[in-house]
């Protein structure tokens, strides 16, 4: 039974996330804010959290900072009423997987966390499989009907990151951060060459592609 963490500081709120997951037979903790979550976190094992932003004490964007630095495949649902393009943004850039505002629609919201769950299962067991198109983490290669490419390591980690998430958008920034590291020196143009390289390689190849976003970045979509 996957356990979820709740991070809310409305009562009535964390009430209604709590009684909407539990029908849906998850096991489910809550906290009233950053500090709070992170001592749960320290003595339980957590699936997925659902946190919002405004928080005393520890905000949602500095929780998730925080959660990026020791558990990086942990799945994060930010939820808040926070609707303008750049709180999204910044969601995003500080590592949250999913972002939704409120007031919630909770049958949406019990539809994404399944799909955040099922991503991570992904990236716990280290394959994606798509059609006849099989990508292991863990030999970084891609095989389709017996024939195996094995890829660098950047072009498969960022391959491997943009087909966990089909349709999502990343931004290069983004890319950059999680795929080269914060403190590398190579600049953002190192996403668009990879990218390149990953388009001619699998160039043909019915079962996905890559798509640039004008103005955003770059998302995979699965074709089978």
């Amino acid at each position: 039974m996957f356990r979820i963490l709740v991070v809310d500081d409305d009562k009535h709120t964390r009430r209604l996330f709590e009684d909407v997951l539990k029908a849906e037979n998850y096991t489910v903790l809550t906290a009233a804010n950053g500090e709070e979550a992170l001592e749960i976190m320290d003595r339980e094992h957590i699936d997925l959290v659902v946190l919002d932003i405004m928080m005393p004490k520890m905000d949602g964007y500095e929780l998730t900072k925080v959660l990026r630095k020791t558990n990086n495949n942990l799945p994060i649902l930010m939820v808040s009423a926070k609707q303008l393009p750049e709180d999204r943004r910044k969601g995003f850039i500080v590592g949250t997987d999913d972002y939704m505002t409120k007031p919630i629609d909770v049958e949406e919201m019990l539809l994404r966390i399944k799909a955040l769950l099922r991503r991570a299962q992904i990236a716990s067991e280290k394959k994606i499989v798509i059609g006849d198109v099989v990508l292991d983490y863990d030999s970084f290669t891609v095989s389709k009907n017996g024939k195996v490419i094995e890829l660098p390591q950047k072009e498969f980690m960022l391959l491997f990151k943009l087909l966990s998430y089909p349709g999502k958008i990343f931004t290069r920034i983004q890319l950059m951060d999680e795929i080269w590291g914060n403190d590398s020196e190579s600049g953002w143009e190192t996403v668009t060459v990879h990218i390149a390289r990953l388009r001619k390689r699998f160039e043909g190849w019915k079962e996905f592609e890559i798509e640039s976003v004008r103005g955003l970045g770059y998302k995979a979509v699965k074709k089978v």
